[in-house]
């Protein structure tokens, strides 16, 4: 069943019926690309953990959708996911935030490390997070979120590194001496609230900025005998905490 999601202001009570209008771009996918009609079903989702069963009773620029039931999602992890990931050319970040999306993180934040060879302007930056932030929407979308993760404004390695610390779970994947695997870390927190995962670029990190995050608390994890690109990391580390912690 197609999936789109909504917010409150969308939703309207008329006594103990419920309707959802839906405009914009939404609207236009449902009519003219579905080409779905009156009597169809879709699935909405209000970003906030409910979701909506609802019957389409009127198409075209507008399009109006009467509720049938609703019920609290089952779809997102039992703890709050962010990955700090360092930036990266190409598509591989596109990569990262679609993935990360299907394995249930909760925000993406760009990080900028003293290695990373992408160097962008501000203005870049902002095109580049809406870009990104649709991205993300689909993907939601498409493997049945009841939220949109966001994606933050890049931010540099000392302060992504003092958010990450304060996580229940903060895992800086480094691939230098002093690691533990991800299974001796993991069976030390039963049941996190919050996750921390921070990637580093194709280059690695510094030494310098391994010794902050250690400085820090973040448990300095490798992520076993192969070398993995920048984009795999953060999705083996979430593969991992999925299976432990949901599954």
């Amino acid at each position: 069943m197609p999936r789109f999601f909504v917010t409150a202001s969308d939703i309207e009570s008329r006594g103990e019926a419920k309707f959802i209008h839906i405009t914009g771009d939404d609207a236009s996918h449902i009519s003219r690309v579905l080409r779905m009609k009156i009597g169809e079903h879709i699935t909405a989702c209000d970003m906030r953990g409910c979701e909506y069963e609802t019957v389409i009773i009127r198409t075209g620029n507008e399009v109006i959708l009467q509720v049938l039931s609703e019920k609290e999602s089952d779809n997102e992890p039992p703890y709050k996911a962010v990955v700090y990931q360092a930036l990266v050319k190409g598509d591989r970040f596109d990569t990262v935030l679609q993935k990360s999306t299907e394995l249930g993180v909760s925000e993406i934040v760009p990080m900028i490390t003293s290695r990373c060879t992408v160097k962008l302007t501000e203005s870049e930056y902002v095109k580049k997070v809406e870009r990104w932030q649709k991205i993300v929407r689909e993907a939601a979308k498409q493997c049945g979120r009841a939220i949109i993760p966001t994606v933050k404004y890049p931010m540099k390695f000392s302060d992504s590194l003092k958010e990450a610390s304060l996580a229940d779970l903060p895992l800086f994947c480094y691939e230098g001496e002093g690691t533990l695997p991800l299974s001796t870390i993991a069976n030390d927190v039963s049941s996190p609230q919050s996750v921390s995962v921070m990637i580093g670029p194709e280059g690695g990190y510094s030494v310098d900025e391994a010794e902050e995050a250690k400085e820090a608390g973040m448990k300095m994890t490798g992520l076993g005998r192969r070398i993995l690109r920048t984009e795999t990391a953060s999705l083996f580390v979430l593969s991992f905490i999925s299976c432990k912690y949901e599954l």
